[in-house]
């Protein structure tokens, strides 16, 4: 047994020994990839187990998560923070090595796949996020952003409509430095794909203008090393590597679905360790092949020259690397809450009607100049998003160092793209697309909640206030479908003010992904005072009431559009009874509102108001946490119609008479009763 083969093996029977263990998990794809793991991981992949956030490292991408326990064999033989006992409770409670790869649940996992394709996206805004930033900040003498991303994907990633959509821009922007092993096996959990999977690979891939290299010995090393070696050559494509290997390999179900996910049993195991020539007990791997697997060491070396490097470039060029430093850790500028600050009282004194989606470019022209980290896009609808500002350069293969990338009809892959961009660090990504749209991305918005990671999903649009589009094209659940994702912050602004507070906290909201939801039709400006626009941060703040400081008979609750139909209702009912006392509430962010103290909480939502009416033109169900059983929620919960914006909102009936009779019916039960 060679050096390589005993150290595959090593990943193989850690990988059978800890689904066994947990009678749970995938061992087929560990013990197919093991050898091209093992190749590259020994002698290729750049990055140091002592620092797993090393910003220079080579990134490794498993989309094939199911086969999680290769990757964390390979942490814990490298020397991550995965010791053995974390090995030993695979798939358990609270363990760090969970059933799929997570983002920052395990040291050394750099983003949370397992539902398929995904991890080839987020592999794909990796490597545009490497070639941009080599592209802005290296120089001639010092390349301070270098290194390969490299994914692992198998044929259900290919399946997967997503992995065309990145594909296919992957080869348009010419990502030479991703590097894509294809474990070609030929099964998927159904069995043999030759019933429904018979894609010229090959050939489908040149077409995106890959380079290709195909009939690669997944089990031989030197065949897959002259791979590597050949992929690393061609530096104007992306490269796909057709590993042909075998799914379960060496064990008595090999080459078959059965193997790809159930533990083998401990029959099977044995017999295995005698075909591999593994005469060692479970979890036991041999020391001089621990010695062997070792990457500490070089990988502090690498990092130290690194370092070094970060020296020689900030004497000679202490602004960019100032600049580069500071994007890297995330940080915003000194000047960032003056300056953004200041924006937004200016937006509140300078405001006029204008749809929110053109405030949002306004927020983007003030804000932008002051992030140069900000890497905007759109699914090609810029011109429908206004996801463009003055100082936009689109991103191409010619001009990498752009700050827009124009995804073209690729929602999924737009949003999982924007995933791997901020996964790999120095850049805030933000997309745009029609809220209806979001439909098309929401697996990828749903792992950027679950990763907490920080991107900004711009959803223009927003409702049937779009008019003639029609149905198709009017979202109605999207808004709670989002609102109801752990983790998401959605923010659906009235006014340019409150776009602007959106966009500022959007930007400074590090640990979780955002959503703006933005209107197509024009918006009059609302009224507000600097402690208004303190409390819009709070995501729910008393606009307006006919009886400051007093308890209110009436809330009227709203959101985005409708709150000037809100604004409307509460000046007709007082004109006609100057003692009703009715507050507006404007909630642009409802997750910031409930993440909000009791005591500000209940002074803008007072319990005792039994009398509230939520208007939102979209689904209902989720209001009636703020109403309770006895308000009212006046919303759409069936589809939109087409015709010009207000025929629409008169149809379905949200409009300022609707909320008006609402009103009076409360004021009618409080004179009966």
């Amino acid at each position: 047994m060679s050096e390589l083969q005993a150290l595959a093996s090593a990943l193989r029977f850690l990988s059978v020994d800890a689904v066994e263990k947990a009678k749970s998990g995938h061992p087929g794809m560990p013990l197919g990839m093991a050898d091209i793991a093992t190749v590259l991981w020994k002698k290729y992949l750049k990055h140091n187990p002592k620092n797993p956030y090393w910003y220079n490292r080579d990134r490794f991408v498993i989309s094939n998560g199911h086969g999680s326990m290769l990757l964390y064999a390979l942490l814990h033989l490298s020397g991550y923070g995965v010791s053995i006992d974390d090995i030993k409770a695979f798939r358990q409670l609270h363990s760090n090595t969970p059933g799929h790869p997570e983002y920052l649940e395990t040291p050394g996992v750099e983003t949370t796949t397992g539902p398929l394709g995904q991890g080839l996206a987020n592999a794909v805004g990796m490597a545009l996020a490497e070639q941009h930033l080599a592209a802005k900040f290296n120089q001639p003498d010092a390349k301070l952003v270098d290194h390969y991303t490299y994914a692992f994907v198998g044929d259900g990633c290919l399946m997967e409509g997503i992995s065309h959509e990145v594909s296919s821009l992957a080869g348009t922007l010419k990502l030479g430095k991703l590097i894509a092993f294809y474990d070609a096996n030929d099964i998927s959990i159904d069995g043999n794909i030759e019933g429904w999977f018979t894609d010229k690979t090959k050939m489908r891939f040149e077409s995106y203008d890959w380079h290709v290299i195909e009939g690669i010995d997944g089990h031989d090393a030197e065949a897959i090393e002259a791979a590597i070696l050949a992929a690393q050559a061609v530096t104007d494509k992306p490269s796909l590597l057709i590993c042909h290997t075998v799914i379960g390999y060496g064990s008595q179900a090999a080459g078959t679905a059965s193997v790809h996910g159930a533990a083998l049993g401990e029959e099977d195991i044995k017999q295995l360790r005698l075909r591999l020539n593994w005469p060692h007990a479970p979890f036991e791997v041999p020391e001089d092949i621990k010695q062997a697997w070792s990457h500490a060491e070089a990988g502090e070396a690498a990092e130290e020259s690194w370092l070094t490097l970060c020296d020689s470039y900030e004497a000679k060029y202490p602004e960019a690397f100032a600049t580069f430093l500071r994007a890297a850790n995330g940080d915003l500028p000194d000047d960032w809450e003056v300056q953004s600050d200041a924006f937004v009282l200016e937006c509140m004194t300078n405001a006029k009607p204008l749809a929110t989606r053109k405030a949002s470019q306004q927020c983007l022209n003030a804000y932008a100049p002051h992030l140069p980290e900000l890497m905007g896009g759109s699914a090609d609808l810029t011109e429908s998003n206004n996801t463009n500002w003055s100082a936009s350069s689109a991103l191409t293969s010619a001009s990498y160092a752009g700050n827009y990338i124009h995804y073209g009809v690729r929602e999924f892959g737009m949003s999982a793209i924007m995933n791997g961009l901020a996964l790999h660090g120095g850049i805030k990504p933000f997309g745009g697309t029609f809220l209806v749209f979001s439909d098309y991305a929401k697996a990828a918005v749903r792992l950027a909640a679950l990763m907490k990671i920080q991107v900004m999903f711009v959803y223009t649009h927003d409702s049937i206030g779009l008019g003639e589009d029609g149905p198709t094209h009017q979202p109605v659940e999207q808004l709670s479908t989002l609102r109801l994702t752990p983790g998401l912050t959605v923010w659906r602004p009235a006014d340019l003010t409150e776009t602007a507070v959106a966009w500022q906290q959007a930007i400074t909201h590090t640990t979780g992904p955002s959503c703006l939801a933005l209107s197509r039709q024009a918006l009059p400006a609302l009224p507000h005072t600097k402690h208004q626009v303190e409390n819009i941060k709070r995501g729910g703040y008393i606009l307006q009431e006919s009886h400051p400081g007093e308890t209110p008979d009436v809330i009227l609750l709203a959101t985005g559009s409708e709150v000037q139909l809100a604004l409307e209702a509460l000046k007709a009912l007082c004109a006609d009874d100057t003692a009703l006392r009715i507050r507006v509430v404007s909630m642009p962010c409802a997750e910031r509102f409930l993440s909000q103290p009791d005591e500000y909480r209940l002074h803008v939502m007072p319990p005792e108001v039994e009398r509230c009416v939520a208007i939102e033109a979209g689904a209902t169900a989720y209001w009636y946490q703020f109403v309770g059983k006895k308000g009212v929620v006046i919303g759409l919960d069936s589809f939109g119609l087409s015709a010009p914006a207000r025929a629409v909102f008169e149809a379905v009936g949200i409009t300022t008479q609707r909320i008006i009779k609402a009103v009076q019916s409360f004021l009618l039960e409080k004179c009966v009763s």
